[in-house]
Order: C-alpha cells, then sequence, then structure tokens
C-alpha cells in the first residue's frame, strides 16, 4: 500500500472548492447558479495586458527568465512603489513568482525551521497555515473578532508569543472579512516583533481593493518586512498565475537559491503581459472595476443585513463579506450545500477559514455582477422563508 507522508494529515482540502464543484456540476445539467463563493474577479483580465501577452507570444518570448523574474518587471514594479505609495523599493529586492502562493512557499521555507510557529488571524486564509505544515512549522490561530476589526493586535499577539515562535502572517486585507490593519497598529505590531527577534509578513493581495480610503504598504513602515502580493485579484490575472514577494536584501541570495529549485521561473508569457499592468490605460480599466466592486459592496451589506445576518463590521477591502447566520442555522456547511442544492446560490461555509466558530459563520463573495447579486439575495431570502 502506499504511504502518505504524516503532513498531509494536516493539510486539509480547501472546501470551497468541493462546493464549486458541484456547483458546475448542477450548471452543466442546465441549473443556472448564482456564484457568490469563489474569490476571483468576474472580470476578463484588462486588454491592455491581454494584447501585451500575445504581442510578447509573437515576438517569441517562449524561454525561462532569472529565477527572481524578468528584470524590467521588478523595475516596473519598484516603479509601482514609488508612484502609488511613495516608497523606494530597489528592483533587486522583488521578486516574481507564480502566484503569491509561490511567494508564500519562498518566505516560509527560508525562514522557518520544523517546529517553529507562526501567528495568525483565525478567520483566515486556509492556505497560510497549510503551508506552514508543509515546511514543518506551527501555525497558530488567534481568534480575532468585531472588537479588534477580524485583524490581529500588538495585545492579541503578545499574549501568545513564546520563544518557540518565529514570525507573524498577517492580511490587510484579509480573506474571509475583508477588513484592515490600522497602519498604527502595524507599526506597533513591528515594533514588538524587532524586540522579540520575530518577523512580520504581510499579505497584500487586495491592496488595491479598498473602498473608503487610500490604499498603504507595510513597506512605508520598515524595510525587513517581508510582502506578498499578486497579480490576480485587482488585475485581474487569476489564470496567469503571476505574483511577488518584496524582502529585505538578506533575503534575496537564499530566495533566489530556493526558487531555481522549486520553480525555476514564473511563467514567462504571464511577465511580459504583467509589463502593461501598470500603463494609465490599464489603470483606468481597474479603477473603474473597483469602484463597481464598491457599489457591490455597499448592496451585498444592506441587503444581508436586512434579512438578518450578522455583519458587525463593515468590510473595507477585498470583495468578500464574513456574516454571522446564527438567525437561520447553527451548521454554516449544512447551510451552504442546501442553499446551492435547493435555491442555486452558492456561498462558502466558516470551516474553509479556521476553527473560530466556522459553523456560525458563511462567506459572500461579490465577484458577480451586481443583478446577478440582487438575483441571489431573492433566492436566499425565499429559501430562508421556505426553511423556518
Amino acid at each position: 500500500m502506499l504511504t502518505i507522508a504524516n503532513r498531509m494529515q494536516r493539510i486539509q482540502p480547501f472546501y470551497v472548492m468541493e462546493l464549486l464543484a458541484r456547483a458546475k456540476k448542477l450548471e452543466a445539467a442546465g441549473r443556472p447558479i448564482i456564484h457568490m463563493e469563489i474569490g476571483e474577479p468576474d472580470f476578463i483580465t484588462p486588454q491592455p495586458i491581454i494584447q501585451a501577452g500575445k504581442a510578447a507570444l509573437s515576438r517569441g518570448e517562449t524561454h525561462y527568465t532569472a529565477a527572481l523574474g524578468l528584470p524590467q518587471l521588478r523595475q516596473a514594479i519598484s516603479e509601482y512603489y514609488q508612484k502609488r505609495f511613495s516608497v523606494d523599493i530597489a528592483a533587486k529586492r522583488i521578486i516574481i513568482t507564480p502566484g503569491a502562493s509561490g511567494a508564500l512557499q519562498l518566505v516560509l521555507s527560508i525562514l522557518i525551521n520544523p517546529g517553529e510557529g507562526v501567528l495568525m488571524a483565525d478567520p483566515g486564509y486556509p492556505c497560510n497555515r497549510h503551508f506552514v505544515e508543509l515546511v514543518g512549522g506551527k501555525p497558530i490561530g488567534i481568534a480575532v473578532d468585531e472588537s479588534n476589526n477580524y485583524q490581529l493586535t500588538t495585545e492579541l499577539v503578545s499574549q501568545h508569543w513564546n520563544s518557540d515562535c518565529r514570525a507573524v502572517l498577517l492580511a490587510s486585507p484579509s480573506n474571509p472579512t475583508g477588513t484592515l490593519m490600522p497602519i498604527d497598529e502595524l507599526r506597533k505590531l513591528h515594533q514588538f516583533l524587532q524586540q522579540q527577534g520575530g518577523i512580520l509578513i504581510v499579505d497584500e493581495i487586495y491592496q488595491e481593493l479598498i473602498y473608503d480610503q487610500s490604499p498603504t504598504t507595510a513597506l512605508s513602515i520598515a524595510d525587513d518586512i517581508f510582502i506578498i502580493n499578486s497579480f490576480s485579484k485587482y488585475f485581474g490575472m487569476t489564470g496567469w498565475r503571476l505574483g511577488w514577494l518584496v524582502a529585505p536584501e538578506e533575503a534575496i541570495e537564499p530566495i533566489d537559491r530556493l526558487a531555481q529549485n522549486i520553480f525555476l521561473a514564473a511563467s514567462t508569457l504571464s511577465q511580459h503581459a504583467a509589463l502593461a499592468a501598470f500603463s494609465e490605460e490599464t489603470t483606468e480599466i481597474l479603477e473603474q472595476r473597483r469602484e463597481i466592486f464598491g457599489q457591490r459592496r455597499d448592496y451585498l451589506f444592506t441587503a444581508l443585513k436586512e434579512i438578518g445576518f450578522s455583519i458587525p463590521v463593515k468590510p473595507q477591502g477585498a470583495f468578500y463579506l464574513y456574516t454571522g447566520c446564527q438567525p437561520f442555522t447553527e451548521n454554516s456547511s449544512q447551510f451552504a450545500n442546501q442553499l446551492l442544492e435547493t435555491a442555486g446560490v452558492a456561498i462558502t461555509p466558516g470551516r474553509d477559514f479556521g476553527s473560530n466558530k466556522p459553523e456560525q459563520h458563511l462567506r459572500f463573495a461579490y465577484t458577480t455582477h451586481l443583478e446577478k447579486l440582487e438575483q441571489g439575495i431573492e433566492q436566499l431570502q425565499q429559501f430562508i422563508h421556505h426553511n423556518q
């Protein structure tokens, strides 16, 4: 018999993908499904990026790049940080990766020894804890709620920090709650970690999807913070599988060495296409889309609260609403499955996001157009009415 490595017992499936597969099967059988389960923008990649990719393919740009990425793209990202955030980041500190997941795998692999702890918010993105498991570390989930804006605080981290801890991994905006960590609190947390000899890793993949304030970056605080980012969410390049990592200069050599062995390099075609991601033409398209996401958020936030779902904190970013569903069920997984089967509305149960009362929470993604959201709310109301 085949023996699977013990670590796989601690790496759970991404449950939303099972739900998505069932939704796709129902669609194939002729059932119309309203998708609010998956964290993928419904917009296709902006045309300037697509055209740049086609042009690169026509030029024969089909060979490997350096492991750290296409120099022109690393420079473009450096200029983006300067223009957008007034932060000077040398291009040599920017590593192009196969998606944000590739960036996170590199960071954790060079930093975390077996048995060392990585603190993170619960609820949070499931792959974060699974990547920590993959390198032999200990993911330590810290329960967060509306009292702390569903974000870690310096006080919470200090309560859970011990001599075995190595790093804190946080996301701002976060998945699944869409909340931000205030820059002042981020600064306090960084100072605490400096005192402890710890490392701060910040996931900023939803950085530009913020609706009521200007975006920021943790790089405005210090140079020794590891930043994870992506072309998937704001830039609409999910299927291109491209992300980036900003790392302190002393980490570049081991990251380069590891990337050579794990990935060799990110997709050459995707990297050339991404050179158009920062153009004025593309930015205009992306900002129009961001405004649409904001309108969807406002509609869905109000509509779900009127139905009776609990959303104590209005999300400031990303494209998710993480709702309490206690008025309707004590089993969010069962609720989500029944809603899909009987009402044709797909949402994500809380079990994907940690152990902090997952059965009492559901995530709604506003990654479909407003008319579909309105239809989904109507069908959700009917479902609840018939099942009360």
